[in-house]
């Protein structure tokens, strides 16, 4: 396929996975801002970081390979993850436990999509010398050490959540 044929569905791709950046970097940032004493607060502030690094990282790759960013997408994304906060968790008002483990849960689909893009721009650069083979190689794995971090929290989010109600205390806490 020559560049001319992969730019359409290369900049289609990028883009849906941009919109996805911008959507599991703010929800990153919010849930570190959520949980600022919690057991794993250090570890969230620094997975935001890492995700918004990694969303940073697919703009200059995109700009290397020449793939205009769809700002209009950014900001769907944006949206998409403030539309995801309206979702009913149990409580009318204030913050349910169960909250925790959606939010986890739409973070590591994220993360896994992260990976997949990675993966996806790696499979080309042995032909494109627009891409750093090493560079991709390392933020795949970066996306694997982040997906198994999120897969332990939700093993222990999942056990506290999900827990038969007379066997935990009343009233909100965070299961982070």
């Amino acid at each position: 396929m020559s560049p001319q044929q992969l730019a359409e569905p290369l900049n289609i791709y990028l883009n849906d996975h941009l919109t996805g950046a911008f959507a599991g970097s703010a929800l990153a940032d919010r849930m570190a801002r959520t949980h600022p004493h919690s057991r794993r607060a250090e570890d969230l502030r620094r997975l935001a970081r890492e995700i918004e690094q990694d969303r940073d990282d697919l703009v200059r790759i995109m700009q290397t390979l020449g793939v205009p960013v769809r700002r209009y997408r950014t900001w769907l994304g944006l949206a998409g993850e403030r539309l995801g906060r309206l979702k009913p968790n149990g409580t009318v008002v204030g913050r349910a436990p169960l909250s925790d483990l959606i939010e986890l849960e739409a973070l590591r689909a994220g993360v896994e999509g992260k990976a997949a893009v990675w993966q996806a721009l790696r499979s080309i650069a042995d032909t494109d010398q627009r891409l750093d083979a090493g560079e991709l190689d390392r933020l795949a794995d970066r996306a694997a050490v982040q997906a198994r971090t999120l897969d332990g929290w939700h093993r222990a989010v999942s056990a506290a959540v999900l827990t038969d109600r007379h066997s935990r205390p009343q009233g909100p806490r965070s299961a982070l």
